[in-house]
């Protein structure tokens, strides 16, 4: 594994940092600021991405028939890099990065002319359709009914947790097809239009106040049977394929050493503030003991992308790496609200203490659900010790 960057690669990445600093706009680089949720709503958001697109840049990972870079992994493990320190927004990838390599993978040469460029234009915006009231870290349990009727499937159930779904013009859903054999086996991929007649979207607000997360009700929605993903009894091979790209991701040791330097600044602060603030070094121990486990999960994702670049999946090790991504980041933003201390009360109420009081305990309710989703922490724990312990 090298660990040192090529005259090349430290060219590339002087290129990249140019193009972020002529081409990244501050009104962007505010709105992500502000935000306390995993996603950047979707104007700013989409806005960024028709930047990248014009620049040939927005999708790395794609092939490059579909608009991809033909970067090494190296480069796009650059880009994911300097992008997190300019502090670009991790733009929705539920399209970009999830369901585009499943229908690349599994999908119909029509469904990809059909779904790809309209995702890499953002003429079309997804949401992800897997949890269900009763079913989340048990997957396999969903109940969502697609029943196939003549050249179409009828679908009837709710799902819960839909992050943009306020946002998004199509979701792409695990259904039930059949309860004849084992869960597993009855579950299918399908692809639905939101604007198709029966379906529903009821906003959830979170204890931070956002509006990030949706339940989807869907009330005998007509679903062309063209739509669906390879064929029935599928799902579930493609959602295990889809949850590895998910949890198996590529710059989080830079996207939480960007909220740690965060956390340095506000430290610094807090200490101008009251010289005597943090004698004890309680908080500066805290951040070095966090920034020592960065670089070990920088050292994990350099390893994660050596077998990428040799064609291999993530498997095991991604869920070690979501692991080790939520417990650093849920560290930080526990630290922030300590941190911050009485500034932590008045949240609500934006003109009231500092500038970051706003967002500190916003993002660290929201950081909790972390613990849950895409995959829960128990869940990972038994994929490792099935996978890698053999228990």
């Amino acid at each position: 594994m090298e660990l040192e960057f090529s005259a090349e690669e430290q060219a590339f990445q002087q290129e990249v940092r140019s193009f972020l600093k002529e081409s990244f706009p501050e009104h962007i680089r505010e709105a992500t600021a502000k935000t306390a949720t995993v996603f950047v709503d979707a104007p700013p958001a989409m806005e960024w991405q028709k930047i990248l697109v014009e620049k040939g840049w927005a999708v790395p990972s794609w092939p490059e028939e579909w608009g991809g870079t033909n970067w090494t992994a190296t480069q796009k493990y650059i880009w994911a890099m300097e992008c997190s320190r300019a502090g670009t927004p991790a733009y929705n990838p539920l399209s970009l990065q999830l369901l585009a390599p499943v229908l690349m993978e599994f999908g119909s040469e029509e469904q990809k002319q059909k779904y790809l460029p309209k995702m890499l234009t953002g003429e079309h915006y997804w949401c992800q359709g897997f949890s269900e009231p009763g079913s989340g870290s048990d997957l396999a349990s969903l109940k969502l009914k697609a029943e196939r009727q003549g050249d179409h499937y009828t679908v009837n159930g709710s799902k819960l947790w839909q992050t943009h779904a306020q946002f998004s013009d199509h979701i792409f859903c695990l259904v039930r097809t059949s309860s004849d054999d084992r869960p597993q086996k009855g579950i299918s991929f399908l692809l639905i239009d939101m604007d198709s007649p029966g379906v529903k979207v009821t906003p959830i607000i979170t204890m931070g106040l956002d509006h990030e997360v949706n339940q989807v009700f869907f009330e005998d929605v007509k679903v062309p049977a063209e739509n669906l993903v390879g064929e029935e009894g599928d799902g579930w091979k493609h959602a295990k394929f889809l949850l590895e790209h998910e949890r198996g991701g590529g710059s989080s040791a830079y996207r939480r050493l960007a909220e740690l330097e965060h956390l340095k600044h506000i430290v610094a602060d807090m200490q101008a503030d009251d010289p005597e603030f943090n004698d004890d070094l309680h908080y500066s121990k805290a951040i070095a003991r966090i920034e020592i486990d960065l670089k070990a999960l920088e050292m994990m994702e350099l390893r994660i992308l050596t077998d990428l670049a040799a064609g291999k999946m993530p498997g095991a090790e991604s869920s070690m790496l979501k692991l080790t991504t939520v417990n650093i980041e849920q560290r930080i933003h526990q630290l922030a609200v300590d941190v911050i201390g009485y500034h932590a009360l008045p949240f609500k109420q934006p003109d009231q203490g500092p500038d970051y009081a706003a967002t500190v305990v916003p993002t660290y309710l929201n950081s909790r659900a972390a613990s849950i989703f895409g995959g829960s922490q128990e869940v990972q724990k038994n994929i490792i010790a099935k996978v890698v312990l053999g228990l």
